[in-house]
């Protein structure tokens, strides 16, 4: 196949990522408008026999301070063929585009899973006290492309932390936490779950949990528990207006894109959730709860009904989002894979992130910025 890239509308863009079964949220068009204090750009590639568009991405450019030469980063993206035998005639035609555009550094994170962990090789990691890290545990699956990705990219010159994410060192989690949904019931997910999850969902119930979906309007009470959160779990927050927007750009460009949901018990929101759906995969995307109240079980509650909800629309896969690699007990982002692999699903390690340098010293002056912050 022979290809071309160029610069396309909006329109193309998401008319491309609708003809999908799925592609990541961060590579829609209205993402740019999200990540509004970047410059973006959407580019088509197409095959030159017959014209038609067969690749997609969205990039965001961040400019240097002082400097017209910027950071392209492609979050999730591109959405392309990455299992092509001829992949460098996808990618080196990118990086000639975005260095033309004024690049000095490209950053992209490719959306190829490279190994999975069923909750039982989790759970055996976690009882074991010689495994530290999920990388530790021998992956349920393995998938041997993904290997062949990684080697073509490092020929290509395409370079990567030798970390490579073991907390949240790339700017997207490169580890995650996946609930299948094709190909079972609700009954099968829920069987899934373990005890303690469904004592829990059970115990929400009997207490008189409510799990209602909001709107606009309902953000700034969303905010609230989310700034409790942030102060409890010692992270900054983004401010409501980054929601506000995010709630108005999504669902701008589709009225499905993005929901919010509450947790209340008595009257009182104790817990709450923002999902998003493209085409068959659905993320829980920011989570907050109250510091009272948690006997009553509000985030499982939450949880079952947000994922009968991503079964209800076709999804294929309920995704939790980022988890840390470790494993072990005193580390502080250990309770995140602790909850999620409650859910019976299964932890997704992808590519991580990759950066090409077409400017060594100033990718070498932003890496050294980067890593003093």
């Amino acid at each position: 196949m022979s290809l071309s890239l160029r610069t396309i509308s909006r329109e193309q863009h998401l008319a491309y990522i609708q003809s999908l079964p799925s592609a990541s949220h961060c590579q829609v068009p209205a993402w740019a408008d999200v990540k509004n204090e970047w410059r973006s750009e959407n580019l088509g590639w197409f095959d030159d026999r017959d014209g038609q568009l067969v690749g997609v991405a969205l990039v965001l450019y961040r400019q240097l301070p002082k400097v017209k030469r910027y950071l392209a980063y492609l979050p999730e993206g591109p959405v392309i063929n990455w299992h092509a035998p001829n992949l460098e005639e996808w990618l080196q035609p990118m990086l000639a585009h975005l260095k033309q555009k004024g690049a000095f550094s490209v950053k992209m994170g490719p959306p190829v899973v490279i190994r999975r962990w069923d909750s039982v090789a989790i759970k055996s990691g976690i009882q074991d006290p010689d495994v530290k890290r999920l990388r530790d545990v021998e992956p349920t699956h393995i998938e041997p492309r993904a290997f062949e990705v990684a080697d073509k990219l490092r020929r290509m010159g395409w370079q990567q932390g030798e970390d490579g994410g073991a907390g949240f060192g790339d700017v997207q989690p490169r580890y995650v936490f996946q609930v299948p949904l094709e190909g079972r019931t609700l009954e099968q997910v829920h069987k899934g779950f373990n005890q303690l999850w469904r004592r829990n969902i059970k115990k929400a119930e009997k207490a008189g949990v409510e799990v209602v979906q909001g709107g606009y309007d309902d953000l700034a009470e969303w905010q609230e528990l989310y700034e409790v959160t942030a102060k409890r779990d010692h992270f900054r927050p983004r401010p409501l207006g980054y929601f506000q927007r995010m709630w108005s750009v999504l669902n701008t460009e589709d009225p499905k894109r993005m929901r919010l949901y509450f947790a209340r018990h008595e009257g009182e929101a104790v817990a709450a959730a923002t999902m998003l759906v493209v085409g068959g995969h659905v993320w829980y995307s920011y989570g907050a709860s109250a510091n009272h109240k948690r006997e009553v079980r509000p985030s499982n509650a939450m949880q079952w009904r947000m994922l009968q909800d991503a079964y209800a629309l076709g999804a294929s896969v309920y995704d939790l989002r980022g988890i840390s690699d470790s494993l072990d007990e005193n580390d502080h982002l250990f309770g995140l894979i602790q909850f999620k692999v409650g859910t019976g699903g299964q932890a997704a390690e992808y590519l991580g992130e990759w950066d090409f340098p077409l400017n060594k010293l100033l990718h070498k002056a932003l890496d050294m910025y980067m890593n003093r912050r």
